[in-house]
């Protein structure tokens, strides 16, 4: 209850701050903190990804006290880390009076990096030990500090680099207000153990990295490719569409995988591999039963949402984004939240530097065609294509060959089809008035969806939601 009461407090607050951030910084210096931000993000991936990676699958509440070797590592590489990044923030301050704004964005980039990279990790500890109400407890604590810093910097400053500095430190401090509650018990080790551990988080993580760092430039070369066909404030349209819809898929999922990954994990820990691997499988079923209504839901109220919350500059522009970004956004939160733990459990990651490497060519090859006859919309449609492309590559690896994944097909065929029920209901629906449109999206949609869900028991959550609530009652 403690993760879900998380996810339903970061999912709005993220939505809320992308909004006013949008209103008061404006089209063009939103596009200057979106690309800002999407470095910051790529360099938190390039560096802290592979150690947050390595947490979430070799360290839990055994290890802790078994192997506290694991733990010594993952606190060396991290400051490690923090003392590269905050001497390429001086360096890039130093080179302000050459370059002018990039280096600023630049700095505050790796500023932010390093508070994302220290509240991620303090996450993923607590997610490996199944703390829920200390992941809560961070959480509220970042939200409490980034919705009037960030804000409140935006409205004082109007500086994207700024803004961005205010995200970084609100995450810092998080991490640091709850540090104690993370502290490991000092046992003695040998400093062999620790090399051992690195071999192991570097041999497990870093094509995991390579994928997520391709999937992190795509976007970030897309706004800037944007930003040159058509201006910043261009930029600024495209960056707000990517951005809620990545805030929805990404909350959605990260929340999925809070659970769901450490049960796999766990699952293997404690009865063997193959039980592993079936919990990753019942896994993809949950995770598609929540995507993928969740992106219909997010197109069928993309008209009221623009006219309701969306600043008037940004009106006109969110829909058609969203409509071409959407289908790529979607494939996105299923590689990263579906599909890449099938790999994980394994601990044979490569698949995922291959498919991520095909997305990219797709993407590249996608823009300079469609970026002459469409403009900055073939920019967003080329990057939808890469990342579906890059998914359906996954997927093939997982799914065919010796070592294919066994699903639950009936499930996900039922997922589909109560997606296709609950999209043809909202559809009258959905050319209201707004105020009427949003209330009656969610309410008949999320009513068919659910009633159909709990109906056939589609991915077993009915199952499940009668065994942690209540007592099952056989069907008859």
């Amino acid at each position: 209850m403690a993760v879900i009461a998380a996810f339903v407090v970061n999912a709005v607050i993220n939505l809320a701050l992308g909004l006013l951030l949008a209103q008061v910084l404006g089209p063009a210096d939103f596009g200057r903190f979106a690309l800002g931000t999407a470095g910051a993000v790529a360099l938190n991936t390039l560096l802290f990804e592979w150690l947050r990676l390595s947490a979430t699958r070799f360290y839990s509440e055994r290890v802790r006290q078994a192997e506290p070797w694991i733990r010594g590592m993952l606190d060396r590489a991290y400051l490690a880390t923090i003392v590269g990044l905050v001497g390429a923030a001086l360096l890039a301050l130093a080179g302000r009076p050459l370059v002018g704004d990039p280096a600023m964005l630049t700095a505050a980039a790796a500023a932010a990096a390093i508070g994302l990279g220290l509240f991620d990790y303090a996450a993923a500890l607590a997610r490996a030990r199944f703390v829920g109400g200390l992941y809560l407890r961070l959480v509220l604590v970042k939200n409490a500090l980034t919705l009037p810093l960030m804000v409140g910097t935006a409205w004082a400053t109007r500086d994207a680099a700024a803004v961005m500095l205010a995200g970084g430190l609100s995450q810092f401090l998080a991490a640091l207000l709850v540090r104690r509650a993370f502290a490991d018990p000092p046992i003695a080790h040998a400093p062999a153990r620790r090399r051992e551990a690195l071999t192991r988080f570097m041999g497990y993580g870093l094509p995991i990295v390579a994928a997520n760092l391709v999937y992190q430039l795509m976007p970030f070369a897309n706004r800037w490719a944007v930003a040159a066909v058509a201006g910043f404030a261009e930029a600024g349209y495209f960056s707000l569409s990517a951005d809620i819809g990545g805030r929805i898929f990404g909350t959605i999922g990260a929340a999925l995988d809070l659970l769901l990954f450490q049960i796999a994990v766990l699952a293997a820990e404690t009865r063997g591999h193959q039980a592993g691997e079936e919990q990753v499988a019942r896994n993809v079923a949950v995770v598609l039963a929540l995507i993928l209504p969740s992106a219909a839901g997010v197109w069928a109220v993309a008209p009221a949402l623009e006219a309701i919350a969306v600043p008037d500059a940004y009106r006109g522009h969110f829909v058609h984004y969203t409509g071409l970004l959407l289908p790529g956004l979607l494939a996105l939160a299923l590689m990263n939240f579906a599909l890449n733990p099938i790999f994980q459990i394994r601990r044979r990651t490569l698949p995922l530097v291959a498919a991520g490497l095909v997305g990219a060519v797709v993407n590249l090859v996608g823009a300079v065609a469609l970026a002459g006859p469409f403009g900055p919309s073939g920019i967003a449609a080329a990057q939808s294509l890469g990342f579906v492309a890059a998914m359906l590559v996954l997927a093939g690896r997982a799914l065919a060959g010796r070592d294919r994944l066994s699903l639950p097909w009936r499930d996900l065929a039922g997922v589909a089809l109560a997606t296709a029920a609950m999209t043809a209901a909202i559809l009258p629906v959905r050319g209201l008035d707004p105020w009427l449109a949003l209330p009656a999206c969610l309410a008949l949609g999320g009513g068919v969806y659910g009633a159909l869900v709990w109906c056939f028991d589609i991915a077993e959550l009915r199952s499940t939601v009668l065994a942690r609530f209540g007592r099952a009652v056989p069907a008859e």
